[in-house]
């Protein structure tokens, strides 16, 4: 049965009314009896004591020494979240952020640093644990969450335990194990985008030491953009996963093994054209290099022919709000995902010690079709782009305690051998030669009146280049005459590509080997000092080998003995026509299909760093703790698997090497203090005041024609957070929570990020939560949540080109689910809007390649509502 979205409103509506009629009557029946369950309530009233696994030991995370958000699993099913991104909504230092990829450019954020671009060479500043073990990037940990136990945001730098790519957290994400009672649930939704999804779930014994669990879902929802040359949605859901458990337990023994599968086939991530090189002025020839064009010379604004006269949209008209965007006819967005894995866990008391070993494998592959040139204009696109990374990863640890208690002591290994593939395909569309011609003659209009040409693709009645040299230079004229090739040269237009030319597969693989020896020690002084001393060592080794192919017929002319003569006589001509030679050198030759840069060649780095922690925590009475310290972070160096980062003879340099796309490794030293707080039996309050150094900054930046990873000298990441739970009643929870980061870089290489508050990060961020859940009647109990994240201004770019159009004024997001359970919560049923006040804002943007100033943005997901079925037994 397919409902209309008027149904879907209706259903909900009728939800939540319900709802609100017996929660309004569960109120006025709580108040009646409110003073004979006065001491009762204060006794439930109570916080739970969550348990934390942040240190490596399990351990109240009111007790630990270190700023972390726990969200328990009720919460986030209260919340309706399914995958990471949605954590933030309840986490404020945390930002989740997806561009070109949901697959390969997904960005988590905490306190103001992560890991922007969808190049697999580039690793994460977050680190995603799922059940103890490694995600190494983002995008592979974004598939839907099973049931959850817990999720723990570990805010600063986690390299002494957690190692590795945890320079500014972690997020350590706890599923629910098997159980030793038969149990199980079906859940099945519906909303609006035709949005369906189900889930399902069993677990139970089969011997008194041994329990199993099954869980799988299917989620599905058609796109919330609009490609207006086919009238095909964008940013559409399409996915599954199967997930088995079994658990074997005795009284000194545990182990845990997980197989899990997950499937995406999904068209994303669309992109709109703020048009914002339309109205921005050519300034200089600096500029016409730097952004190869703009204003009217844009070939999309000044040349509507190259979408509307074969019968379709360039760009489609912006609105601030607008989800349209064009793609070229032929192209597409598709995006596959297949990942799998197996991880076993040990757990192994000796009465002494206990041993813990954890071994996981992971294998995670992606293919992606992209129209890269985020037009109507056919002039560039990705065809059948692969990445592939398999994980194997081996984690030991032995805990015990020492001297009567008054020592915790954990020591341990990790080893991570991960085997990264790429396949790139970076192709030029049926238009491309035709874009390059209408970018130069409007860069030459005023040199020459009506400009003129570089491929002869606009017709005999606008001069090549070539031409224009010879009418302009009675020197080259002169020699033209007195030789037949020198003539031949200068009278025809130079070679272009046709279409499919380009990145016939530029194939990278690169294989990580990773070894850590760490200690986490705590001493107890007293029952109330306690010092935390860590340190770990880390060694990595990188080998990467590469085999580029690309073939286009316009770079090979450049590097032959005529091309050469054609661009000296193009650099020198009298005439002021030299101006536009970089411009046709990086057009006609992009950097990202050079095909100068064609080999096969291999390189290795090498590298180790000490990592560690040194904190003092005193608990000033039961309820207060203060804690301070030192935390050393560490992210790895890596490779930039883009030959547009390689330096081209063309333009003066060496020629490529595989060394032009290494990075070096980013390292943090971070100071803390905080407070963790439970004043009174209902209510919770903690703080905390950072301050991390940040040395060689990893970012990836657009360097007018091609994206490259630099290193930057400085950025510090300063701020304070504020958490607090209120509980003033068993049924009636409040969550709350406050981060202000102040995160600039210093270094003259970030350009427009120098000296600027961290891009799409705003300095003031507010969370908060309240969920009811009261008894309505013998058996029926009710449920309110509603959360909010609000924040300050923010700019995903830092150009000042680019601020009035991508940037974000302070805004805030508002969901809301209600609903009723029943037969001692067997059945329920739930209404929920996401995003209820359908507020619009930019995820992230970019500037396009070969468009000038102009930017793309990925636009906010509207309002979603619906309803949702559920059965416990």
């Amino acid at each position: 049965m397919k409902f209309t979205h008027t149904a879907v409103r209706a259903a909900l509506l009728s939800t939540i009314s319900v709802a609100s009629i017996g929660l309004a009557s569960a109120a006025q029946a709580q108040d009646e009896t409110v003073e004979a369950t006065d001491a009762a309530a204060e006794e439930d009233v109570a916080f739970d004591e969550i348990i934390v696994t942040a240190t490596r030991r399990d351990q109240a995370a009111q007790d630990v020494p270190l700023a972390v958000s726990v969200v328990a699993g009720e919460q986030l099913a209260n919340a309706g979240i399914v995958d990471i991104r949605g954590i933030q909504q309840l986490a404020p230092s945390l930002k989740t952020t997806t561009g070109q990829s949901s697959a390969t450019g997904a960005v988590l954020t905490i306190r103001g640093i992560g890991t922007a671009g969808d190049n697999p060479g580039f690793e994460p500043a977050v680190g995603v644990f799922i059940d103890g073990v490694f995600r190494s990037r983002a995008g592979v940990a974004l598939a839907e969450l099973p049931p959850i136990e817990r999720v723990e945001v570990l805010r600063g730098p986690q390299g002494t335990l957690f190692g590795r790519n945890t320079s500014a957290g972690a997020l350590s994400i706890s599923t629910q194990k098997p159980k030793f009672e038969i149990g199980g649930y079906v859940e099945a939704s519906y909303g609006n985008y035709d949005e369906i999804e189900f889930k399902a779930g069993v677990t139970g014994p089969v011997t008194e030491q041994l329990a199993l669990r099954l869980d799988g879902g299917y989620h599905k929802r058609d796109g919330y953009i609009t490609d207006v040359n086919s009238g095909n949605g964008i940013n559409n859901l399409d996915r599954y996963f199967v997930r088995s458990q079994a658990l074997f337990e005795n009284e000194d023994v545990s182990f845990r093994l997980i197989a899990d599968y997950a499937k995406t086939d999904e068209v994303c991530c669309g992109a709109v054209n703020t048009q914002s090189g339309f109205s921005v002025p050519l300034t200089s020839t600096d500029n016409i290099i730097a952004r190869i064009a703009t204003s009217a010379l844009n070939p999309i604004a000044a040349t509507p022919a190259l979408g509307g006269a074969v019968g379709r949209v360039g760009t489609p008209a912006y609105t601030r709000g607008s989800r349209q965007m064009a793609v070229s006819p032929g192209r597409d967005l598709s995006e596959k995902v297949n990942e799998w894995g197996v991880s076993g866990e040990l757990n192994w008391d000796f009465g002494a010690a206990t041993l813990t070993s954890i071994t996981a494998y992971r294998d995670w592959d992606a293919r992606r079709n992209q129209d890269i040139d985020f037009s109507g204009v056919d002039r560039a696109y990705r065809d059948n782009y692969r990445t592939s990374i398999k994980d194997f990863s081996q984690e030991i640890r032995l805990q015990g305690t020492a001297f009567n208690d008054s020592v915790d002591w954990l020591v341990g290994g990790f080893y991570l051998n991960e085997k990264l593939t790429l396949s790139d395909t970076v192709r030029f569309g049926t238009q491309a030669n035709q874009y390059v011609d209408t970018i130069i003659r409007g860069l030459t209009s005023s040199a020459v009146p009506g400009g003129v040409q570089v491929f002869g693709t606009l017709g005999p009645s606008v001069p090549h280049l070539g031409q224009a040299m010879l009418a302009t230079d009675p020197v080259l004229l002169g020699q033209a005459l007195g030789n037949a090739a020198t003539l031949a040269l200068f009278s025809n237009p130079i070679p272009g590509s046709p279409a499919g030319s380009g990145q016939v597969a530029d194939n990278y693989r690169v294989k990580t080997d990773a070894i850590a020896l760490f200690t986490h020690n705590i001493i107890n002084f007293t029952d109330n000092l306690s010092l935390t001393l860590g340190l770990r060592y880390n060694r990595e080794t990188k080998d990467i080998d590469a085999n580029l192919n690309s073939v286009v017929p316009t770079c090979s002319f450049f590097r032959s003995a005529n091309g050469q003569q054609w661009l000296s006589e193009l650099s020198t001509n009298p005439a002021g026509l030299g101006a536009i030679a970089p411009a046709v050198l990086l057009l006609g030759c992009n950097p990202t299909v050079n095909s100068e840069f064609n080999g096969i060649s291999s390189d290795s780095r090498k590298e180790t760093e000490f990592t560690g922690t040194a904190k003092l925590s005193f608990k000033v009475n039961e309820d207060v703790l203060i804690y301070g310290g030192y935390d050393r972070g560490y992210k790895s160096g890596g490779y930039n698997l883009d030959r547009g980062s390689f330096d081209s003879v063309l333009l003066g340099g060496d020629g490529a090497q595989l060394t032009d796309l290494e990075f070096g490794n980013e390292t943090v030293d971070s100071y803390e203090v905080g407070i963790k707080t439970n004043f009174s039996r209902q209510f919770q309050f903690n703080a905390s005041l950072f301050h991390s150094n940040f040395k060689g900054y990893q970012s990836n930046r657009f360097l007018g024609n091609s994206f490259v990873v630099l290193n930057y000298d400085k950025l510090v990441s300063k701020g304070v957070e504020l958490e607090s739970i209120i509980r003033p009643h068993p049924d009636l929870a409040f969550n709350l929570g406050y981060t202000y980061v102040d995160a600039k870089v210093t270094d003259p290489l970030a350009g427009s990020d120098n000296g600027r508050q961290a891009s799409n990060q705003p300095k003031h961020t507010f969370t908060g939560a309240v969920t009811w859940t009261p008894q309505i009647s013998d058996g029926v109990n009710g449920l309110v949540h509603a959360d909010f994240r609000q924040q300050s201004d923010a700019f995903p770019l830092n150009d000042p080109l680019a601020r009035s159009f991508t940037g974000n004024d302070g805004f805030g997001i508002v969901n809301l689910r209600a609903g009723v359970n029943f037969g001692d919560g067997k059945y329920s049923v739930e209404g929920y809007v996401e995003n209820l006040f359908n507020t619009y804002y930019n995820i992230t943007a970019f500037p396009i390649p070969e468009q000038g100033s102009s930017f793309a943005v990925y636009p906010a997901p509207p309002r979603f509502y619906g309803v949702k079925l559920g059965v416990k037994f």
